[in-house]
């Protein structure tokens, strides 16, 4: 037998790259690590040691050390508490496990400018893991299995029996260590490996193909249902904003994918929440871990957005005012009006005898109304805002200068007829500008 050629596995896209082989000391890994080094490619052996099993684990960790000094094969050594980080990051003990592995696997991928990690996950891991995830209830892409390649995780024994490793084990004289661990039927990968794997060989021997086959179509369609919703998002996300007619007209499969893109990790119950909400049609937020977002005006937006509050201030005709939560700094002079154009965000001008005193710079009140300059009739500044199409968070932003009858002028949206000045007559010139943060 020939390395590697039995297993049908072309290592040629390999040659030149510097690779770190993810070593346990079972079948598996040193069948890779043989494989690997046997055919003269530049490998670093990594083992790291998780502190469960006891004088067992130090025996392996031992046992791969020796193997490759005596090969001259590069080895590095890691160590960790995996039930103490179960513990503190309430956690299960194999998921710890798990995370500390790859979290030291990748920091000497970094030491060593390795390219590439190796792991030895096999074709009979991934029928294991298909059936793990349908047993929890999986959709499509807990059914894709074990990935081939993820980022710089490479798994060449994908395709690989565990029955062809351990022929190539013995073909090689290559030894290895037995985890007791695995003789147990506490975890659960442990009991479908041991009882349930094997009543499904009964009703078809090569189930572990077959497992392979439904993987790799599922794969297929997965990365179809998650390249239509890459391109809706770049099409429909403004802003950090979704239309959600466009966003409920998707497909389900599509929608969901969707709603898990845009928040990574998200449970499939809060997914489905997700979609429920973007439903409505009126203004509300829901709350997700680490984010709140909001629906508001046919919108979905990402965020809840800040929450202003605007307290009340004298403004002084004559003196400056500085509005810090908006970064806006307003400035006033008394001036003769000569017909200039009013523009709401940055000047305006207001009659003077009228804003003279008792001028007030505050946010929305309730009940509010004026009477917008060139329409003739009293609106409330609610109806306005829904005329303009404000948002929630625009509404909140809305700086008005007001005296004791109400607003006068709406930052932005309106001037109060009250306040219209007279060509010729006095008038106060009011400037919106970005304040200058001192360095």
């Amino acid at each position: 037998m020939r390395s590697g050629a039995k297993m049908n596995i072309d290592l040629a896209p390999l040659a030149g790259k510097k690779l770190l082989c993810a070593v346990s000391g079972g079948a598996d890994s040193m069948c890779l690590l043989h494989l690997l080094t046997s055919q003269g490619l530049d490998v670093t052996a990594a083992h790291f040691e998780h502190g469960i099993r006891g004088e067992e684990s130090l025996r392996d960790a031992a046992f791969v050390e020796t193997w490759c000094k005596a090969r001259g094969i590069p080895f590095v050594l890691g160590r960790g508490d995996a039930p103490g980080y179960a513990r503190a990051h309430g956690m299960g003990l194999e998921e710890a496990a798990r995370e500390l592995r790859y979290r030291f696997l990748r920091e000497v991928m970094e030491e060593t400018r390795a390219e590439l990690i190796l792991t030895a996950h096999n074709r009979d891991d991934n029928a294991e893991t298909v059936l793990l995830n349908l047993i929890r209830g999986s959709g499509t892409a807990g059914l894709c299995g074990v990935p081939f390649m993820r980022g710089a995780i490479l798994r060449p024994l994908l395709t690989v029996s565990r029955e062809e490793i351990e022929a190539y084990l013995t073909a090689h004289s290559v030894p290895h260590v037995e985890d007791s661990s695995n003789q147990s039927d506490d975890y659960t990968r442990n009991l479908i490996r041991r009882r349930v794997m094997p009543l499904l060989r009964e009703i078809n021997p090569r189930f572990s193909e077959a497992a392979a086959r439904t993987a790799r179509l599922a794969r297929r369609d997965e990365d179809c249902l998650s390249a239509l919703a890459a391109e809706f998002l770049k099409g429909e996300l403004k802003d950090e904003s979704l239309s959600l007619k466009a966003l409920c007209s998707l497909h389900p499969a599509i929608a969901s994918r969707v709603v898990r893109q845009l928040f990574p990790g998200l449970s499939m119950e809060r997914c489905e929440a997700v979609l429920a909400f973007a439903r409505g049609r009126e203004y509300g937020i829901l709350e997700l871990p680490g984010r709140v977002i909001r629906r508001e005006q046919g919108r979905l937006y990402l965020s809840a957005g800040r929450t202003i509050q605007l307290p009340d201030r004298p403004l002084i005709p004559g003196e400056g005012l500085l509005i810090p939560e908006l970064g806006l700094r307003i400035e006033t002079e008394r001036t003769v009006y000569r017909g200039e154009i009013h523009d709401l965000f940055k000047t305006s001008y207001l009659k003077y005898e009228i804003v003279s005193t008792d001028l007030l710079c505050t946010g929305r009140r309730p009940g509010d109304s004026l009477r917008p300059l060139g329409r003739g009739v009293r609106k409330s500044l609610s109806a306005l805002f829904k005329e303009a199409g404000f948002t929630r968070e625009r509404r909140d932003a809305a700086l008005i200068l007001r005296d004791g009858a109400g607003p006068l002028l709406v930052r932005g949206l309106a001037l109060d007829e009250r306040a219209r000045p007279r060509i010729g007559g006095e008038a106060l010139k009011v400037s919106f500008a970005e304040a200058v943060q001192n360095p």
